[in-house]
């Protein structure tokens, strides 16, 4: 089934509805190796606090967020690891999952972003277009 699997995360809901449905995919394909995905993306840093933190500091906080959601495979035995990555999330997922050829890319329909909470969230949709792995989008 699926070895290798891609979950995009940023601390939404729908990013930890899809890291559940992530780990059962892992847990029955025997040998399965999960990548948990982050991409902090400096110019849409909103958050006045979030603005005053070194590019360290904010690597630490990103970090801090998505453990809990590591700790949902680490539980279950699933091997899984944390990726930080830098830019526009759409295009930076999709890069990362085409270079590193996922079996599947697992991403919550809708991200943080309440503006775009009235369709499919933009990111989803370019992952959905544009990877070449199948995509499973959570909602």
């Amino acid at each position: 089934m699926y070895k290798k699997i891609l979950v995009a995360v940023d601390g939404s809901d729908h990013s930890k509805r899809a890291a559940t449905h992530a780990v059962y995919l892992a847990e029955h394909t025997e040998g399965s190796h999960v990548t948990l995905l982050y991409v902090l993306d400096y110019d849409k840093t909103l958050a006045p606090h979030l603005q005053q933190m070194t590019s360290d500091d904010l690597h630490e906080d990103r970090k801090s967020k998505i453990e809990p959601i590591r700790s949902l495979f680490i539980d279950k035995g699933v091997q899984c690891d944390i990726r930080l990555l830098h830019g526009e999330a759409g295009p930076v997922i999709v890069e990362h999952a085409n270079k590193e050829s996922y079996d599947v890319v697992v991403i919550g329909s809708r991200g943080l972003n309440t503006l775009q909470e009235m369709v499919l969230g933009s990111v989803s949709h370019k992952v959905a277009k544009r990877v070449h792995a199948p995509v499973l989008l959570i909602k």
